[in-house]
């Protein structure tokens, strides 16, 4: 299934900031960020669609992830 990956931040740091991957069925967000080789943790806000969700979330074709790490300002 086609999905649009979009990246935030310091995550770009080795990847481009939007790709479009072919990715099996079950795939999770988390699953993602194993394919990049993103830990976990770096992604603090993971959205599907311009929803938040869980790294468990399953995909469907077509949709869009967002990772962001967290930021700080002040």
């Amino acid at each position: 299934m086609k999905i649009k990956v979009k990246l935030f931040a310091t995550l770009r740091a080795k990847h481009e900031k939007e790709m479009d991957l072919e990715l099996h069925e079950m795939t999770t967000p988390g699953d993602i960020l194993d394919l990049l080789g993103i830990p976990h943790n770096e992604a603090a806000i993971i959205m599907v669609n311009g929803r938040h969700c869980k790294l468990s979330a399953r995909l469907s074709e077509y949709d869009t992830v967002a990772f962001f790490p967290a930021v700080g300002g002040g």
